[in-house]
């Protein structure tokens, strides 16, 4: 999601950014200031890549690629009528990660001694120190089970499904640009089951009822109403039993059941075998790769390297407030109320000089 999420934001005058030879940037640029961003504040990111999508995906998939070529006809059309601002649209709309985009973040993060995860090739790469896992399937689903075996602390993703998947917390906005200026959310998991007075598996039918990427939903539904039928019920099955089904059709050979199943026990990374490891930067091979073959400035790797360096040498206590928006927690001490008027005056005049006052 994140290599996404960087080839439609890091842009210039509204196009992706690419070198001389006209080779797409942006992903590397957006990964390599965000990582080192990460790194900065005392945060250790590991990468989970998507494996193949389950097959019950496929309806989904089927639905992007038909709203993929009405974009297409639609920015067809912009062009011909030069509206620029409906070319943006569309234009961002026909962006697509592709395999050479994954295979270019890789190398870069292996280079700044970063670990992502990629199954098939885990065991041969231990040999020489990298980690790299491919989740099996769904990268969230991986990631929920990392967070679930205490690999790592929570997952950090824009699609709620994290949740449904399990995890114990999950992260959005911890990938946003900076000119957005978005608080990153915290969820946790148990404290959300517990205020909505839901199972795991009663929030995963839920989910289900909401809409999801592996099935259908019963149509006239809404967030309210599927609560209240959740809380009533308590599962999709005694739902159906009890619900008008001439006013609220369920899908015709509806998988609900399939979309559970995936929820409850997905394909996942087997977290007993991942050993996740920081490594220190390798300088010349970020020159070579990033200067020489994708034509950035020398300098500025060199520099990011140099603060990957210093990340991993210094403390990360006090430098997460910056990163992120710290609201605080109610305070069980009461507000001493504000004196005014002649009341402040006095409060002054009286005050007692103490052994913790200034000298000059």
């Amino acid at each position: 999601m994140c290599i996404y999420q960087f080839l439609i934001a890091v842009r210039q005058d509204g196009n992706v950014l690419q070198n001389e030879d006209g080779e797409t940037t942006s992903h590397l640029m957006g990964m390599f200031y965000r990582t080192i961003r990460m790194l900065d504040n005392g945060i250790k990111p590991v990468y989970v890549f998507d494996g193949k999508p389950p097959q019950l995906k496929s309806g989904e998939l089927e639905k992007r690629g038909e709203r993929r070529a009405e974009a297409e006809k639609l920015l067809a059309q912009a062009q011909e009528t030069g509206e620029q601002e409906n070319i943006d649209k569309f234009s961002k709309r026909l962006v697509k990660v592709t395999k050479q985009h994954n295979e270019e973040c890789k190398n870069l993060l292996k280079l700044m001694g970063v670990p992502y995860i990629e199954v098939s090739t885990y065991t041969e790469r231990m040999k020489i120190g990298q980690i790299l896992v491919q989740a099996p399937c769904e990268a969230e689903a991986s990631c929920a089970a990392l967070v679930k075996a205490g690999k790592v602390f929570a997952t950090a993703t824009e699609d709620m499904d994290g949740l449904t998947f399990g995890t114990n917390v999950l992260l959005r906005h911890l990938t946003a640009s900076e000119a957005k200026k978005l608080p990153i959310q915290e969820f946790h998991f148990n404290r959300i089951l517990q205020d909505m007075g839901m199972t795991h598996q009663q929030f995963i039918d839920l989910c289900i009822l909401l809409g999801c990427d592996y099935c259908g939903t019963i149509k006239g539904i809404g967030p309210k109403r599927a609560i209240d039928l959740i809380r009533q019920h308590g599962s999709i099955e005694e739902i159906l039993e009890n619900i008008d089904q001439s006013k609220h059709p369920a899908p015709e050979d509806w998988l609900y059941k399939e979309a559970r199943g995936l929820f409850l026990e997905p394909e996942v990374v087997d977290c007993s075998t991942v050993e996740l490891k920081w490594n220190e930067p390798d300088e010349e091979g970020l020159v070579q790769f990033m200067c020489a073959e994708k034509q950035f400035s020398e300098d500025r790797i060199r520099n990011g390297s140099k603060k990957i360096m210093k990340s991993r040498q210094g403390s990360t206590q006090g430098r997460l407030d910056s990163f992120f928006t710290v609201t605080g927690s109610l305070s069980s001490k009461r507000k001493e109320p504000e004196v005014k008027g002649s009341a402040k005056k006095k409060q002054k005049t009286s005050a007692t000089p103490g052994k913790f006052k200034k000298g000059k």
